[in-house]
């Protein structure tokens, strides 16, 4: 049987959050300079550049990391079932696997950018690269894990391969790929981050690098920071809710 995870109530949530905003006035109030604002003045920034057009970096942002995550899934999962369940396919591509993983593929986005240019391709690439390895690794490692007495069992009743995938296989890595999404939610909006600060006119690291840092709006600079993290809190919840929904087995412990 397995542990059920446990589940993050609305209450305790909340209660985060004010305990966070309290410790932030806290510090401002403390230090009492500008360049850490009290969270009040960051809520009427908030508000000031939402009306003034931060809607529309967070829309430009929540599409690149949406989009790039689609792509990593549809790529990596189908992937590491392949390598996990298929004995040649795993001898061919696991060394390549172990040779590529640890390598920081944001160093490549130069060369990515050489190829794709400096538009929506080369972000939404590297984004997409580096969730690729992580959900590929975590799903093979879950094909690995299927039992072979499981495999033989449904084998015994007529299933042929398509039936195993569909039946064994893919129930078996879901729970790892929605658990590979949550780890990767956040290095997505950080490459996201990082991919918006060159070369763009748009999106949160843009608003945050040149819109608000550059031009010395530390409050606005902070609004941008929030709307990023709530938009990457936002994409973790919907992730939970997915888990939810589509691995209810887990969720009881099963």
């Amino acid at each position: 049987m397995v542990a059920p995870r446990s589940r993050i109530t609305l209450p305790f949530l909340i209660a985060a959050v004010v305990a966070l905003v309290a410790v932030w006035a806290l510090f401002a109030l403390v230090l009492a300079n500008p360049i850490l604002p009290v969270p009040w003045v960051v809520a009427q920034a908030f508000a000031r550049e939402w009306a003034g057009g931060l809607w529309e970096h967070v829309l430009y942002s929540a599409y690149r990391v949406v989009l790039s995550i689609i792509i990593a899934v549809i790529l990596a999962a189908p992937a590491g079932m392949a390598v996990g369940q298929a004995p040649m396919i795993d001898r061919i591509f696991s060394p390549l696997i172990y040779l590529i993983y640890p390598v920081p593929k944001i160093v490549l986005l130069p060369i990515i950018m050489l190829f794709l240019g400096v538009g929506e391709a080369s972000k939404i690439f590297i984004i997409s690269l580096i969730l690729y390895f992580q959900i590929l690794v975590l799903t093979r490692d879950a094909a690995y894990a299927v039992r072979p007495e499981l495999i033989l069992s449904v084998r015994s009743l007529g299933a042929r391969r398509r039936h195993l995938l569909r039946h064994v296989y893919f129930p078996a890595v879901l729970p790892s790929i929605l658990s590979a999404l949550r780890i990767t939610s956040g290095t997505a909006i950080a490459v996201l981050f990082f991919t918006e600060t060159f070369a763009t006119h748009n999106g949160l690291g843009y608003f945050i690098i040149v819109q608000s840092w550059g031009r010395v709006d530390y409050a606005a600079m902070y609004a941008g920071i929030v709307a990023m993290a709530v938009m990457g809190l936002t994409l973790y919840a919907f992730i939970e809710f997915l888990d939810r929904r589509l691995c209810a087995w887990v969720q009881a412990g099963v």
